[in-house]
């Protein structure tokens, strides 16, 4: 029977052997990702057959796997019957979910239709391309550009980077656009995944980046290289009384640190229709699958 532990900031180095060597598509496969969400999701792993075998909780409180990362052509069936066995013998509804399109490809060629495999839309990732997020061109980004050079003539303003003598003023940030927002449910999981993430600047591979408007902290994102072709932003909170200021920060972060990667992903929209709207406005290059497995 497998046996799962929870997932620490210890085990990193156990997961960067199995999660660098693939250029992974999606944002569930960092290990930054999976730590700052460890807790609200209950994410637990094991090892077998020189696999790692992820799994974790939806927010609907739903247990499923994540697809199995590390195994071989010869083994790839009998690791899913393992995990289907379980799954039978715990009781839990789905399968695997956050499934890539590669994985899916082989699920299809080794078991046909033994597994029902639906797109999980609400997850799907929103991939864009970094220069046109700097840049701005275009008819379609006008009024992203305006709000931006609103912002930059109407303000006194200063970015930094997001270190030791930060993390307080991000928190503090943090909280308050968390209360304004009314703190619950999703929101108050990301909060402490931000805290998460503040206090372990030295441990987690992120850069981050704070905006002080006339001197008060107003906005702060946090992103991470996941390889050469894309970087992945995983937090950004700004001020919604300050016009341009999201436009600013979102531009601004990507020319400063990610200007030399092709493609930043965004992230999912979690089916949240002002989110979904947001996200399509900048108009993704793509919108990257998920899958459910059952």
């Amino acid at each position: 029977m497998l046996e799962f532990k929870p997932l620490t900031l210890d085990a990193k180095s156990v997961f960067n052997k199995y999660l660098k060597p693939y250029n992974f598509r999606t944002c569930e496969y960092s290990f930054t990702n999976l730590f700052i969400w460890r807790k609200a999701l209950d994410i637990q792993y094991t090892i077998i057959n020189d696999t790692l075998i992820i799994k974790k909780k939806g927010f609907n409180e739903e247990y499923h796997f994540m697809q199995p990362i590390g195994y071989t052509e010869s083994n790839f069936k009998e690791i899913i019957e393992l995990l289907d066995c379980y799954r039978k013998n715990n009781g839990m509804k789905y399968l695997i979910k956050d499934a890539e399109v590669g994985f899916v490809e082989e699920m299809r060629m080794s078991f046909g239709s033994k597994f029902n495999i639906e797109e999980d839309r609400n997850n799907f990732d929103y991939i864009y391309e970094s220069s046109k997020l700097i840049s701005l061109s275009g008819k379609k980004l006008h009024s992203k550009k305006n709000h931006y050079n609103n912002f930059i003539k109407s303000n006194s303003y200063e970015t930094v980077d997001i270190s030791n003598e930060t993390i307080d003023d991000c928190i503090k940030a943090a909280c308050e656009w968390c209360k304004i927002n009314e703190c619950k449910g999703y929101l108050k999981y990301e909060l402490k995944a931000i805290h998460d993430l503040l206090h372990h600047t030295d441990k987690l591979d992120f850069v981050g980046m704070a905006v002080y408007v006339d001197k008060k902290i107003s906005a702060f994102t946090i992103g991470e290289r996941m390889n050469e072709n894309m970087a992945i932003i995983h937090i950004e909170k700004a001020s919604t009384e300050i016009n341009g200021l999201y436009a600013f920060i979102n531009k601004t972060f990507v020319e400063k640190y990610f200007s030399d990667i092709p493609y930043i992903n965004r992230e999912q929209d979690l089916g949240k229709e002002g989110l979904r709207k947001a996200k399509l406005s900048y108009q993704p290059f793509k919108l990257e699958p998920k899958f459910i497995i059952i």
